[in-house]
């Protein structure tokens, strides 16, 4: 079989684009420098290295491969109506949706995984979505920071092969599974989580079909539609290291994960969908775990004790990276 030299050269600028992610994940250098060798002292649950706060080890933090920003956050997403956006997405790819003061939005993981992050505003919401391919954590928080909206981005660096960002104010680095900064000016600060959903583009345009859809005209040239990790979320292993493994569930098992009065719990979405629904009482609340069949995905509530019910928002992400960040956690499975 005869190749023209253009069609090589255009298959080995594929190869390299999708293997970027991955391979750049041990080439590149790092542009955060955390402090090492030096006197570490404790105040609480905050510890303090050659002046530098953190509330995690700083030798758990890893280099991810790129650099700060080395992996381009979205901060002027353009958005296309449910009918352009059925011409590069099918039925069956997911992604996140939310819709907030009645504007609903799709943000496709084909889209997500070059990018991690969108800084957006949404039903005049200002809104921080982020998503990890690394633990298929796909999570909306509310970007307040000190009492100001801000934007994030990359940081390069991993914690338990979980996304850190770092907030463009004051530079502190956050752990998107813990909704929390764990290094610098900000340590221990929370973002708090929003409502949303992990769902695929043929239910959110059913629920939505006046909604929009996050564009592929990013402002960066990617392959879109091409995912650089491969059959990564159904085999075993991780690319980096985690903490101790949990055997309840597979490493990989999808779990959403709620922290109540300092304790964790997970519920598996599994279960869930085979009761149909299933009701858990967890550190004094009264938890409503409930398939939802419109959107194929279980949704958490608390039941208070006038009857009604309140939307809970979870971490949603793989049970590895749940039980890295907290080994103590029950499970409803």
């Amino acid at each position: 079989m005869n190749f023209s030299k253009t069609t090589i050269i255009i298959g080995i600028i594929i190869v390299v684009a999708l293997g970027y992610l991955v391979l750049s994940r041990t080439i590149f250098r790092n542009d955060f420098q955390l402090p090492s060798g030096g006197e570490t002292k404790k105040d609480g649950e905050i510890m303090v290295t050659d002046g530098t706060k953190h509330s995690v080890p700083l030798d758990e933090i890893l280099g991810g491969g790129p650099p700060k920003d080395g992996i381009p956050s979205i901060d002027n997403p353009k958005f296309v109506s449910i009918a352009d956006a059925s011409a590069f997405l099918n039925n069956s790819n997911p992604g996140i949706a939310l819709d907030i003061n009645g504007t609903a939005r799709f943000y496709p993981f084909q889209i997500l995984v070059w990018h991690e992050i969108v800084n957006d505003t949404v039903g005049g919401q200002r809104v921080l979505i982020t998503y990890c391919p690394l633990c298929l954590s796909g999570i909306v928080f509310n970007p307040v920071v000190q009492g100001e909206h801000v934007e994030f981005g990359t940081s390069g660096k991993l914690w338990n092969s979980n996304l850190v960002m770092y907030d463009r104010k004051t530079d502190s680095l956050w752990s998107q599974i813990l909704g929390e900064a764990i290094v610098g000016e900000l340590t221990g600060a929370q973002l708090k989580v929003l409502s949303s959903d992990m769902t695929r583009f043929g239910e959110f345009k059913k629920l939505h079909p006046q909604g929009t859809v996050l564009s592929r005209d990013t402002g960066t040239t990617r392959f879109y539609g091409q995912d650089p990790y491969g059959d990564y979320y159904t085999t075993p292993g991780t690319y980096f290291p985690v903490g101790k493994k949990d055997d309840r569930l597979g490493d990989k098992d999808f779990v959403l994960g709620i922290v109540v009065n300092g304790k964790a719990k997970a519920y598996w979405p599994e279960a869930v969908k085979k009761a149909g629904e299933v009701s858990d009482r967890f550190e004094g609340k009264d938890i409503i775990a409930r398939y939802e069949k419109n959107i194929d995905a279980v949704r958490l509530f608390e039941k208070k004790a006038d009857g009604t019910v309140e939307r809970i928002n979870p971490f949603g992400a793989f049970w590895f990276s749940w039980t890295a960040a907290h080994p103590d956690t029950k499970v409803l499975k």
